[in-house]
């Protein structure tokens, strides 16, 4: 049955294959057939394919219904509007942030470029700032603004110091009270300990400060910025130099350490009235001085601290002594901020404030006044010469300068040259000068220029060590001492005083010298002619010992020179001759005090100088002066010299017994009368020149040799004058001085080199 079922549904299933298969057929058949599409049959054929044309007026088949209800073209129309100007208004709003965005990235771009820019310039500007301020970084201790010059006499005395460019004292910090760091940190940079030499928190708290206060009363600037300011960049206010302070102060503060930093900018920082530091500051608003203890910075109470750490804001217009209300106002700022910053308590503060409001908080203080300004006058030419520096580079040097000055010598010496003046006004003498020396050590221990050193027309003139006068018959011993080494003559020589006519040459005159009295003594020793300062002989023994020669030993004796082919400042004026034993040269006071210095000395010339020691502001001796000796005249030429001036008896004849050249401690009447007191050996010598314009007194002991000048400024002619009557008196007054309280002290002995003969002194054979 299955099997059937299953037949039958085959054979089915073949005759409808067939019955479809025989369609196919019959359909093949109805096809024309395929022509090749070029042939005319094949043409025919497709004429038949194209569709006829539409019958006119014919209806076709189909609804004639509206498809669209009323009104919807005109809405499509409005839609289609509508969406139009939508679709403009996107691509116009798509065109615009189109636009934006382009803008925005050509901005971004922009300011990255600027950025990158001001980036590689400041790069650029940071290195150039590097290598152009490196060194000085490196070497800031170095550069900083040094102290100014100082002078000191033997004893240590402030007697001099240069305040044309300001005053300053530099100090380690330890000597500089904490009150006045405090004080300055709290009102200058109060993250000094803490920041990197800006404090960009400090600036903006700065501004706000200032702008809550409505005025200045704290600064953007560090501590660290402000010591870059005032040493290495100046002081310009530009942005170009905050720039500079800001890319330097970090460097600085990696250089130093606080310390350095706190001490370089108190030592240095202007507190106004031409002072720096705070060590001339003390002194100058609160009359505190160094002690031997502490340092007037030292002694720096904290309301004297804080004014003073009030005024480097504005030195001009908080300086306590000009605007004591504006220093007052800043005062009180400095003392809420120690307060608020916890240096000071409560009570401190209150106790400061009232400190302040007292009527002698301030006491302005003067620099000491010039002392011996003459003397200091010849330390700074001295200073000059020595170190080759000019006076403005000397002003703010920071050198230090010790002198051989005794001040109490001085000060007597210029009081007995005044007042002796005084009491030769009737014989016109308006002016003298005095030079004390030591002749072992060359140290000049006084110099009086003039009487008178405020004198509007001559006070600045130093006669002892500018003026070129002659001198007189004190030239004399020069020219004995020539012959006395050459062994041409010595003390006990003969020689005959009596006119005496020197034949001239070249048609000149005849020279007839005289003595000052005008009378001849006839035949007498060179002691006696010497000693009694006689011309007629003087003549004679420059006559055998040679007007060149005499001048070589006068010359090496003074260390002075013609000053030809030289620049030397010790020279002599006038031309040699026979009349130069007479003192016909021009020579200066301290030349010729030389010159005797070295027959006190043996024959040795020590140079002299004024000056001790030169040392920088740390104490560095950087000059000392040459005191090395030389022979310059022989042993036994400069003992018969010192034995023949020392011998008061044998000058009697002009002088008498009790002459001011004549050492005695007793009153001129004792003297007379047979009671000299004690007496200090010395030898000395008178000299007065031609038309009685100048009078000399130089002499010595075994301790100091003084020169002595005595005249008028204007090189007119005094009255009844001789040397022993107008320098003489100054130069015993000024020897007793230095000789006061101390033993007597004689010459030395003859050297090996003499022999007495006949009772005087002459070579050894």
């Amino acid at each position: 049955m299955s099997t059937g079922m299953r037949t039958g549904k085959f054979r089915c299933g073949r005759a409808k294959n067939l019955q479809m298969h025989t369609a196919d057929v019959a359909e093949i058949k109805r096809q024309p057939a395929k022509l090749p599409g070029y042939s005319q049959a094949a043409v025919a054929q497709r004429l038949g394919d194209a569709p006829e044309a539409p019958t006119p007026g014919v209806m076709y088949e189909g609804s004639h219904k509206r498809l669209h209800a009323s009104g919807w073209h005109t809405k499509r129309y409005l839609k289609r509007k509508t969406l139009r100007g939508t679709n403009l208004q996107v691509e116009k709003r798509l065109r615009k942030n189109t636009r934006t965005m382009v803008s925005v990235i050509l901005a971004a771009c922009s300011v990255l470029l600027v950025v990158l820019v001001v980036l590689v310039s400041f790069q650029g500007f940071t290195n150039a700032v590097n290598q152009q301020y490196q060194g000085r970084i490196s070497t800031l201790q170095d550069i900083l603004p040094k102290d100014n010059l100082k002078i000191y006499d033997t004893q240590g005395t402030l007697i001099f110091q240069t305040a044309d460019q300001g005053r300053q004292t530099t100090l380690p910090l330890k000597k500089i009270s904490p009150n006045l760091v405090n004080a300055e940190i709290a009102i200058e940079d109060q993250n000094f300990w803490k920041n990197d030499g800006y404090d960009l928190t400090g600036i903006i708290r700065a501004a706000i400060s200032d702008i809550t206060a409505h005025g200045v009363v704290a600064g953007g600037s560090t501590i660290t910025q402000q010591l870059v300011k005032n040493t290495i960049v100046g002081n310009k206010d530009t942005a170009l130099r905050k720039l500079q302070e800001l890319i330097l102060a970090p460097q600085i503060t990696r250089y130093y350490s606080k310390q350095q930093i706190m001490e370089m900018y108190l030592n240095t920082i202007y507190y106004g009235n031409m002072v720096y530091g705070a060590e001339e500051a003390a002194t100058k608003y609160f009359d505190l001085h160094d002690n031997g203890k502490q340092t007037a910075a030292q002694q720096l109470d904290i309301a004297q601290a804080a004014t003073l750490a009030g005024i480097p804001s504005n030195p001009a217009l908080r300086n306590p002594i000009a605007y004591p209300k504006n220093s007052y106002k800043r005062t009180l700022q400095v003392l809420d901020q120690m307060y608020v910053q916890g240096y000071i308590s409560a009570k401190e503060k209150a106790a400061a404030i009232q400190e302040i409001q007292k009527p002698n908080f301030i006491k302005p203080t003067n620099p000491p006044a010039e002392q011996a300004a003459t003397y200091v006058n010849y330390v700074m030419s001295e200073l000059q010469t020595s170190l080759q520096a000019k006076p403005s580079d000397l002003s703010r040097s920071g050198l230090v300068v010790k002198t051989a000055l005794n001040l109490k010598l001085q000060n007597y010496a210029q009081n007995s040259a005044k007042l002796h003046v005084q009491q030769m006004v009737a014989h016109h003498i308006t002016n003298a000068s005095v030079v004390v020396m030591d002749q072992h050590t060359g140290e000049v221990s006084a110099i009086v220029g003039n009487i008178d050193p405020n004198d509007p027309k001559y006070g600045s003139f130093n006669v002892a060590t500018q003026g070129y006068r002659q001198p007189g018959s004190s030239f004399k011993p020069y020219v004995y001492a020539t012959a006395f080494q050459a062994g041409l003559a010595s003390p006990g020589s003969r020689v005959l005083d009596a006119p005496l006519t020197v034949p001239m040459c070249c048609g000149l005159p005849s020279y007839q010298p005289h003595n000052y009295s005008m009378t001849y003594g006839g035949w007498m020793t060179y002691r006696h002619a010497l000693d009694n300062s006689l011309n007629i002989p003087a003549i004679k023994i420059e006559q055998a010992a040679g007007i060149e020669p005499s001048l070589a030993v006068a010359q090496k004796m003074m260390n002075i020179s013609d000053g030809a082919g030289s620049k030397a400042t010790n020279v002599y004026y006038g031309s040699p001759s026979i009349s130069m034993v007479l003192g016909s040269l021009s020579i200066r006071l301290i030349d010729n005090t030389q010159g005797y210095a070295t027959f006190a000395n043996g024959g040795v010339r020590v140079p002299y100088h004024a000056i001790d020691t030169v040392t920088d502001q740390q104490g560095k001796v950087i000059y000392k002066p040459n005191t090395k000796g030389t022979r310059v005249l022989s042993e036994a030429a400069a003992f018969m010299v010192t034995n023949t001036l020392s011998d008061n008896p044998a000058r009697n004849l002009e002088f008498g017994p009790c002459s001011s050249l004549y050492l005695y401690t007793s009153s001129t009447s004792n003297c007379y009368a047979g009671n000299p007191g004690k007496v200090i050996p010395a030898a000395a010598k008178t000299g007065t020149s031609n038309s009685f314009v100048d009078n000399w007194t130089m002499g010595y002991t075994a301790r100091y040799t003084v020169g002595v000048w005595a005249g008028n400024n204007d090189n007119s002619q005094m009255i009844d004058v001789t040397g022993v009557d107008g320098a003489g008196p100054i130069w015993h007054d000024v020897q007793l001085y230095l000789n006061k309280d101390k033993p007597a002290l004689s010459f030395p002995g003859p050297p090996s080199t003499v022999v007495k003969e006949n009772g005087d002194w002459v070579l050894k054979r």
